[in-house]
Parts: C-alpha cells; sequence; structure tokens
C-alpha cells in the first residue's frame, strides 16, 4: 500500500459512533451523497467552460449566470464532502478523466448558447432528481442534517432552472 493510500484509508475508531444514524444507513447515504457530488464537480466544469467559451446575443446573460452558478456549485461540494466525511465516510477519490466532462452533443466551439442552456438544464434536472431521492431516503432515517443540506441545494438548482429556461425562452 502506498503512503497515499494508506493515508485514505479510515482508521477504526476507539468507540463506536452513537448519533442515532446507523452505520448501514450512514454507508448507503454516503454513497448517495458521493453520487451528488460528482453531478455537482460535473455541472460546474461544464459551467465553468461554457462560461468561458458562450458567444451570440445571450453571452452576458449567460456569462454571468454560469459564474454564479460554478462558484455555488464549488462551494456546495465542500460542504457535501464535509457531510459524507460527518458521516463518516471518505469523500470519494476516483480518478476521473476530463473526457467524462466534455459534453456528450458535440464540440464546445459549435455549440450554441441555446444548446449549452439545455445542456445545463439536463445536468441540473438530473442531479435534482438524485437529491430528491437522497432527501427522502434522509427524511426517513430522521437525518435531518442531511435532508436539510439537500433541501437547500434543491432550491439553489431548481431556481438555476427557472433561470436557464428564462434565458433560453424566446
Amino acid at each position: 500500500m502506498s503512503t497515499s493510500q494508506a493515508v485514505l484509508q479510515i482508521q477504526p475508531h476507539s468507540t463506536a459512533i452513537n448519533t442515532g444514524l446507523d452505520e448501514t444507513y450512514r454507508k448507503d447515504i454516503s454513497e448517495a451523497l458521493s453520487d451528488i457530488l460528482g453531478g455537482t464537480y460535473k455541472l460546474t466544469i461544464i459551467s465553468h467552460i461554457y462560461h468561458w467559451n458562450v458567444v451570440g446575443p445571450l453571452f452576458k446573460s449567460l456569462h454571468e449566470l454560469t459564474e454564479d452558478h460554478y462558484n455555488d456549485l464549488f462551494a456546495a461540494a465542500d460542504v457535501i464532502a464535509e457531510r459524507i466525511r460527518a458521516l463518516d465516510s471518505l469523500a470519494p477519490v476516483k480518478q476521473v478523466s476530463f473526457d467524462t466532462f466534455v459534453p456528450e452533443s458535440g464540440d464546445i466551439k459549435e455549440r450554441k448558447a441555446y444548446d449549452m442552456i439545455v445542456d445545463l438544464i439536463t445536468m441540473h434536472e438530473d442531479l435534482v432528481r438524485t437529491m430528491r431521492r437522497a432527501a427522502s431516503i434522509a427524511g426517513d432515517h430522521d437525518d435531518v442534517v442531511t435532508e436539510d443540506m439537500l433541501t437547500a441545494r434543491l432550491a439553489f438548482h431548481e431556481k438555476a432552472l427557472w433561470m436557464l429556461r428564462a434565458i433560453a425562452t424566446d
């Protein structure tokens, strides 16, 4: 085992965690939060790429909106990762290639502002659905901290969707 792998290994606690959330639930919700964290990072990067590369009549509004979004998303990633750690799991450490973040529907230089908005809407909606499921599970297990965090994230994403749709409307 390398030194970096050894550092990332969870060391056994000297006392059992007794916060009212059982170990199986904490593991399951941490996996769900890890998926949300991955989706948040992907959306952060795509929002940043679109921020840099948008052109046309929607430039100013989309340029400013994507900047607001990627800043919020980047901060949210830290909050989500810290919740995973508080649940006694490691924040995911996965090797991800840049190809994972390239929009599926073509080359950036060929992307129209409207197509960028459609991509962003799709990604926000995917995260909303995933978060809504995880928030429901957290609520069922009386994990009000995770549920509250996800409720706040849902509010951000639903507002982002409203704004993106408003920009894309003729």
